[in-house]
């Protein structure tokens, strides 16, 4: 956590209360926090909350945690599109290329997927910039994967090393049938003009670099399922992608903030960047989703949960990336609401799975949705509360 606070020179504080605020007093007297709250350990919960104050000419951001530390591990899952997608727009500039430039995904190996169109598009033909709208809007995982591939291991790591994330693992993509070090060996990719001529082509990319795993051993639950067969021991997540809830949270604060201009982007595309991640599904166009599967809090975990209604209070803005998998659930998120002047960064994960058996049947509905949701609301009527004291 020290690494924040060189950074960023926020204030940062590791502990359970601020101000008037306290977390331990919030999770153990809420009804709907208490399951989790009395259990943090069991349910691997770690939240980051960084206020805003707006008193002068530059923000004042104080950032405190919850249960934060590298042995209370939370999968990234999903996480791991915030970065690439900001990364993808880096390297597009590097190479004088548009984001909405035709780009075919070719193969070089067995396990490789050929992509040369994407019927989701208003004109049938794959880009990184329609990538990256179907990763903020939906959390596509085919589209990770195409944007993982167009950068390579080497990029990935080498630039998120010299922005101050040495600590993030991005060395799997999340389709296809490619395991261990073939996910290190990326496709080919060509990218085409409107006449369908190449105009930059990408040869096949194979890591130059060991990437060892940050935490020496990390296995999780009591058995996990492999097809139709039951394994009855832990399931290894050592060599799983590994974002932290942390360098996420700061990721996201640098995105909106540009405390530090770590990331090579226009003003231009970080804003376009940051409209993906707010808006619901049903405001796109292209692609075009159906409201009854992709309803407004499809991915808006923190404060909306499962709810599946229309979310009509157009006065509140949620700017965010989400993670599900194997039981792990987590919401990186900045809420705004400029009628109050509410404004703050919530970051949360947990595990839900009472069973510890990792099969597809998690309690994100009954355990990890509730709690998220409500965490957000808490959050929020506390600084409700503080900006209304303050007038």
């Amino acid at each position: 956590m020290r690494r924040v606070l060189g950074i960023y020179a926020f204030l940062f504080f590791s502990g359970t209360c601020f101000g008037q605020f306290n977390f331990d007093s919030l999770l153990s007297s809420n009804p709907a926090l208490k399951r989790v709250g009395l259990s943090p350990q069991k349910f691997h919960l770690q939240i980051l909350f960084t206020r805003i104050e707006r008193s002068g000419e530059k923000p004042v951001l104080t950032t405190y945690s919850y249960n934060v530390k590298p042995e209370n591990y939370l999968y990234c899952a999903s996480l791991v599109k915030l970065p690439t997608s900001i990364l993808a727009l880096q390297k597009l500039n590097e190479l004088k290329l548009n984001p909405g430039t035709t780009m075919i995904t070719d193969s070089s190996r067995t396990c490789h997927f050929k992509v040369n169109r994407d019927s989701s598009s208003t004109n049938g033909l794959p880009s990184v910039a329609h990538y990256i709208k179907k990763m903020c809007l939906v959390s596509d995982n085919a589209s990770f994967s195409r944007t993982y591939e167009f950068l390579g291991v080497d990029y990935i790591h080498g630039n998120l090393s010299k922005m101050g994330f040495p600590d993030v693992r991005i060395i799997n993509r999340y389709d296809g049938n490619c395991l261990g070090k073939d996910n290190l060996i990326t496709n080919p990719v060509n990218f085409m003009d409107d006449n369908f001529k190449i105009i930059y082509r990408q040869e096949e990319q194979v890591a130059a670099q060991s990437y060892l795993p940050v935490l020496k051993s990390v296995k999780i639950g009591k058995a996990y399922k492999i097809g139709n067969k039951m394994v009855r021991a832990p399931k290894e997540f050592t060599y799983s992608n590994y974002l932290t809830l942390a360098d996420c949270h700061r990721i996201l604060l640098e995105l909106i903030f540009e405390k530090n201009h770590l990331f090579n982007i226009t003003e231009a595309q970080r804003s376009w960047l940051l409209r993906q991640l707010t808006m619901y599904p049903r405001q796109s166009y292209s692609p075009k989703y159906d409201p009854k599967e992709f309803y407004d809090a499809y991915k808006k975990y923190l404060f909306f949960g499962a709810g599946k209604e229309p979310i009509t209070d157009t006065t509140i803005t949620v700017t965010n990336v989400v993670g599900q998998s194997y039981g792990f659930m987590s919401d990186c998120a900045y809420f705004k609401n400029s009628t109050n002047g509410i404004e703050f960064i919530l970051s949360a994960g947990l595990y839900a799975n009472e069973d510890g058996i990792i099969d597809g049947k998690y309690d994100y509905k009954n355990v990890a949705l509730p709690f998220l949701a409500e965490l957000g609301r808490a959050i929020y009527n506390y600084e409700k509360e503080q900006r209304s004291k303050q007038k």
